[in-house]
Parts: C-alpha cells; sequence; structure tokens
C-alpha cells in the first residue's frame, strides 16, 4: 500500500495562476510531496450606498465593469458603466460574484427614516399621545351615488356648523359632527387608494362603501372590497337610495356577505346603514357609526412633534407655482416648516384649510394646501418636516437618485420566482393570485380548485385576494402590486392601460385556456416555492488498510472497496465500530501517483478528506451524495 497515494500533483491556484518551485515541489525527482493547502480568503461585507454606478460597485467588489455588466444583463437589466443602479440590484450583482453587502445609508437619511416610523407608530405608546379625527374614505361603484353622499354630508355638517354653499378648494374636507371632527377623503376610487398605499400610505382609518340599494353588488364593488380588505381597513357598508320603491337591502346584505362582508345582525362584524343621500336620510346614523369605529380604534397622535403625513393630491397653479394638498397625521405643521415630501422639498410659504381661508397651523388628521415646495410631489408620498435644511437637501439627493435608479431597475410587482428566494431567506412562504376569467362559472371551479391545494401544503399557502370576470384591468394591475400577486388570466387579456401598466410594475400575468393546465402549473409553483428536500445514496463503502502522515501534517489512507465505487465529488462519512465521527468532503483520491475521478468495488485507492487526519486502520467509510427529490 505504500506506493498507493503520492500526494497531490501540484495545480493552480484559484486565481489561476501557476504555482512556482519552492520548498515541497517536484524538482527534477520521481518523489512528490503534499504542499499545504493555503487558508481561504476571508471576505468582510462590503458597504454599498443606496445608489452607485456599475464602475463604482466593479471597484468595491473587486471585479471589471464587464463582469458586473455581465451580471446586469443575465438579471434583464441593460446598463453602462456610468448608469446608477440601487442598493437592492447592486447586492444582487455583489452575491452573484461571491460578496455579502451592507446598506451604507447617509446619517440623515437614516435619521429621518427612523423618526417617521417612531412617528407613525407613537398612536398607542406615546404618553402624550390624544385623540385625533378619524380619515374616512367613501368609496363604491360610480352610479351609486356616492358623490351625492360626499355633498350631503358636506353640506350638512361643515366644519363650525357652516351650511351650505361652501366650495371644496381641496380634495379632502373636515366635518363636525357631535362636537367631534371627522376628515374625509375625496378620491377618484378605489384605485387612487391602492395607488396611495403602493407608495407607503396608508391615509385612510375606515372606509365607507357605498352601496345602491337597488342594484346591489357590482364588479366594481366587488374590487373596491378587495382594495379595502388588503388594506386591512375597517369597513362601513351604506346602503344608498333607500327611499326608492325598488330598494332591496336585504339582497344587498346578500350579496355583500357571500364576499365575507357580513352584516353586524347577521352575526359578522361589519355595520350596515341605510341611507339616501338625495333625501339627506340615515347621515346622522353614518357619521355615528364612524365615530364608533374610531373609538374602537383608539386613534391617536402627538400634536406636539414637528410633523409628518401623506401627500394627498399635488398640481401646477400658473400664479402660485407647486401646489400640495397634505393630511397631517402626526404632529403639527407650521408655516416657515421645512418640508421635505416625496423627492422634493421646500419651506411652507403658505397654508390654507379645506375652505381656502389661511391657517398658520395644522394638527393631526387635518388636510391643508401648501405653497412652497421646489417640485410636485406624488400623491401617495409621504411627508415630514425636518429641521435642519441641510439634512432635507440630502435626503432629497438620495431619493431623487434612488428615484433614477428604479427608473431603470425598479419592479414592484413579484415574480413566481422571487417567491422561491423569499422562502430560501427564512421568509413565509404565500402565493398570493388575482383570478380573471371570461365567465362565472370558470370564476368559481378555479377558485375552488385552487383553494383545495391548500390542502397538500403546510408549508406554502395560497390566497385570492380577488376573483372577478372580464378583462384584466389597470384596477387589477394596481391591486397585484400593493398585495404582491401574480395575476391569471383564463381566457382573458389586459387591456391597453393594464398591459402598460404591467410593463411598468413588473407584475406577472399567467394566461390560460385549459382549467387543468391552470391547476397544474400554479401547483407546481407552490412546490418550486418549497426548499428542495435532499436525499443522501450512497455511492460505496471502503476499509482503512494503512494510513500515512505527509510532511505537512496531514494524514492520508490505504483504502480497499468493499462494495460500490468512490467518487472525487462524494461525501464521506468515518464509522467507528459503527458510529458516524466525522462527516465531510474528499480533499485528494488517487491510485498510485496519478489522480483519480473514481474507484470501483475491489480496488486500493490512496485518500484524503477535508479537515479531518484522524483516520484509523479498520475504520469504515462511507461515500455518498445528495440528490433532490420530487415533492408528492
Amino acid at each position: 500500500m505504500t506506493d498507493t497515494y503520492g500526494g497531490p500533483r501540484t495545480g493552480r491556484r484559484p486565481g489561476g495562476a501557476r504555482k512556482g518551485k519552492g520548498k515541497g515541489q517536484r524538482t527534477g525527482g520521481s518523489r512528490v510531496v503534499a504542499v499545504r493547502r493555503s487558508a481561504p480568503v476571508v471576505r468582510e461585507p462590503v458597504a454599498l450606498p443606496p445608489v452607485l454606478t456599475v464602475a463604482e460597485l466593479a471597484e468595491k467588489i473587486e471585479a471589471t465593469p464587464i463582469e458586473v455588466i455581465k451580471e446586469l444583463m443575465g438579471m434583464g437589466i441593460m446598463a453602462s458603466i456610468n448608469v446608477q443602479i440601487d442598493y437592492a440590484t447592486a447586492a444582487r450583482v455583489a452575491e452573484n460574484l461571491g460578496w455579502e453587502t451592507l446598506e451604507d445609508v447617509p446619517e440623515a437619511v437614516q435619521a429621518a427614516a427612523a423618526d417617521f416610523e417612531s412617528r407613525r407608530q407613537e398612536g398607542q405608546t406615546d404618553p402624550d399621545a390624544v385623540s385625533r379625527a378619524p380619515v374616512v374614505t367613501i368609496m363604491g361603484h360610480v352610479d351609486h351615488g356616492k358623490t351625492k353622499l360626499l355633498d350631503a354630508i358636506r353640506q350638512t355638517k361643515v366644519a363650525e356648523g357652516e351650511a351650505g354653499g361652501i366650495t371644496q378648494h381641496i380634495g379632502a374636507y373636515q366635518i363636525e359632527t357631535q362636537g367631534r371632527k371627522i376628515t374625509f377623503l375625496d378620491t377618484p376610487g378605489h384605485e387612487a387608494f391602492t395607488a396611495m398605499r403602493a407608495r407607503g400610505a396608508q391615509a385612510t382609518d375606515v372606509a365607507v362603501l357605498v352601496v345602491a340599494a337597488d342594484d346591489g353588488v357590482m364588479p366594481t364593488t366587488r374590487e373596491a372590497v378587495a382594495h379595502i380588505r388588503s388594506a386591512n381597513v375597517p369597513i362601513i357598508v351604506a346602503i344608498n337610495k333607500i327611499d326608492l320603491p325598488t330598494a332591496n337591502p336585504d339582497l344587498v346584505k346578500q350579496q355583500l356577505s357571500e364576499l365575507n362582508v357580513i352584516p353586524e345582525d347577521w352575526g359578522g362584524d361589519v355595520p350596515f346603514v341605510e341611507v339616501s343621500a338625495l333625501q339627506r336620510m340615515g347621515l346622522e346614523d353614518l357619521l355615528e357609526v364612524a365615530l364608533l369605529v374610531a373609538d374602537v380604534h383608539e386613534l391617536k397622535a402627538n400634536p406636539h412633534k414637528l410633523a409628518s403625513g401623506v401627500v394627498i393630491e399635488a398640481k401646477v397653479d400658473r400664479s402660485r407655482g407647486p401646489v400640495a394638498t397634505l393630511l397631517v397625521q402626526s404632529g403639527t405643521l407650521n408655516v416657515r416648516d421645512i418640508v421635505v415630501a416625496g423627492a422634493t422639498m421646500g419651506r411652507v410659504k403658505a397654508m390654507f384649510d379645506d375652505r381656502g381661508r389661511r391657517v398658520r397651523r395644522a394638527e393631526p388628521s387635518m388636510p391643508v394646501e401648501i405653497l412652497g415646495l421646489l417640485e410636485l410631489p406624488q400623491a401617495g408620498d409621504t411627508f415630514q418636516v425636518i429641521e435642519d435644511e441641510r439634512a432635507a437637501k440630502q435626503i432629497v439627493e438620495q431619493r431623487q437618485a434612488q428615484k433614477r435608479a428604479e427608473s431603470l431597475t425598479g419592479e414592484r410587482g413579484i415574480k413566481l420566482t422571487e417567491l422561491y428566494n423569499q422562502v430560501r431567506t427564512g421568509q413565509t412562504a404565500e402565493l398570493r393570485v388575482i383570478v380573471k376569467a371570461d365567465v362565472q362559472g370558470s370564476l368559481e371551479a378555479i377558485q375552488a380548485a385552487l383553494l383545495k391545494l391548500n390542502d397538500s401544503s403546510d408549508e406554502v399557502k395560497l390566497s385570492i385576494p380577488y376573483a372577478g370576470t372580464g378583462a384584466i384591468s389597470e384596477s387589477d394591475v394596481s391591486l397585484a402590486v400593493t398585495t404582491r400577486s401574480i395575476i391569471i388570466g383564463f381566457n382573458v387579456r389586459p387591456d391597453v392601460a393594464a398591459k402598460r401598466a404591467t410593463d411598468a410594475a413588473g407584475v406577472d400575468i399567467r394566461y390560460y385556456t385549459v382549467i387543468y393546465n391552470l391547476i397544474d402549473e400554479v401547483k407546481a409553483a407552490m412546490q418550486g416555492m418549497l426548499a428542495p428536500v435532499f436525499e443522501d445514496v450512497t455511492d460505496g463503502y471502503a476499509e482503512v488498510r494503512d494510513t500515512f502522515r505527509l510532511p505537512s501534517g496531514d494524514v492520508v489512507a490505504g483504502l480497499y472497496v468493499l462494495d460500490g465505487k468512490i467518487t472525487r465529488n462524494s461525501r464521506a462519512r468515518v464509522l467507528r465500530d459503527g458510529t458516524v465521527i466525522h462527516e465531510g468532503g474528499i480533499r485528494s483520491l488517487r491510485r498510485f501517483k496519478d489522480d483519480v475521478r473514481e474507484v470501483a468495488q475491489g480496488y486500493e485507492c490512496g485518500l484524503g478528506l477535508d479537515s479531518f487526519n484522524d483516520l484509523r486502520v479498520s475504520d469504515q467509510l462511507e461515500f455518498f451524495h445528495r440528490e433532490e427529490v420530487a415533492r408528492n
């Protein structure tokens, strides 16, 4: 056995350069001595800013710009050396090239983010927080009287008791009832409502769903319910047009119950109020219920801090410049405050309330129109007051750079392939699917079959935020973005607006014409989202017949293969008296003086193990590899 193992041959270093002659290398004779293996290179995580160019990333991770550009192309991103990319994209490139990363966020930006988050969560923890007015959004089908209901409430209960003839200057207003204020947002509908959520803004405390008593639930009503549910906002149902002879409120309750919006008098948790916007009936009851729902959720804010909140809408006025409507959610906004709103900033020059009157301060839940921003923010952007103007400029510069980078690489939608990565990193696995079909019968069959897939998996769950009939609409895409869902179309396609929205947001849409294919692919996707299952497959067994200690200090063994075979890529378990004392990889495998890829049963060989030198005569080695197996 002494000639079986001669030590590993000299090869190439990890970088590819040949080793020079030195101690322990071949010098012309036949003797070969093992070279001591160098320790693996340990890399410290590299700090990357929120936005950087391709060239800057290449320099930080010690790669060439060409290598970085190739990785970006593999991710579907075409970028040149001077193009800026965001941290998330840079981190993926760095990981593919063997680097761990940390995000190096400027202190001013970190402080602003932490401050905003603390203000947002202060309601239940801040001892100085006081009750604030609830913010209510009225939603519903276009012909069900939403606008008339808004007008009736505004004219009946204008703040401070003024009645009728008040011009609404901004997209939000406050009314006063029972000595308390309620703020109403006049949004175009559930699409705008969801778009605000997509930008991180949760402006609404209560949603009032308007359904006509003579018409019942419409497709738009179903969409509105899905958007409200996804926002986790409490619902109040206003059954409108109750004065009409064809009104049938029980039918409305039945239809909404099928959408899991169950009335309180049917054992559910959703208040239903019968109203007539035309006759101004039931408005007092509706406002009272809104206050009761607000009381249950104990809405609070601290008015003594710097202000923060959300942008309701923004426009350019020819004479006044950029004008933004803000909803203060925490703190108090004052004239002359420095405001950062989205990717712009400015000093508040003037403020106006919902009736166009100049005001100098705005407390929580108060909507105001402000002048002084340098550019237009987007509806749904968050805003906050920053005391240091220099810090405010730094925050805006960083956000503008981030926005430019995201225009190239940003995708707010989710792909099926991303869901698997979430599982791999330990996140909860949930597949959300929005289903659109051509007819109601197909829709119901698809929903039932999809939900039944949950019975076969405890690790990945499937949920359906919304299901409906008709073409895939822009509203569906908007909901998919905010709920991180994919869209399934059965015998339907997106309309033009939805296709543009899909391309912009990166939402994954799958089309099917056969239900069985749809179910099979979704099932496969759910299985693919699971962490893979591996089984050990035994390759062979061998016995240690002799051991040798090399000049490097490593111990190698002379083996006799008892069964099967040994392959260079196998892993090895060392068994001593039937007990596993080590498991690891093979460092070297040789027959006589030659490296070999495998050794079959009945042959002798020499073997060295990674990080293990305690091999003894009569030890048995089990060789195996791991194979991924399909889940049942």
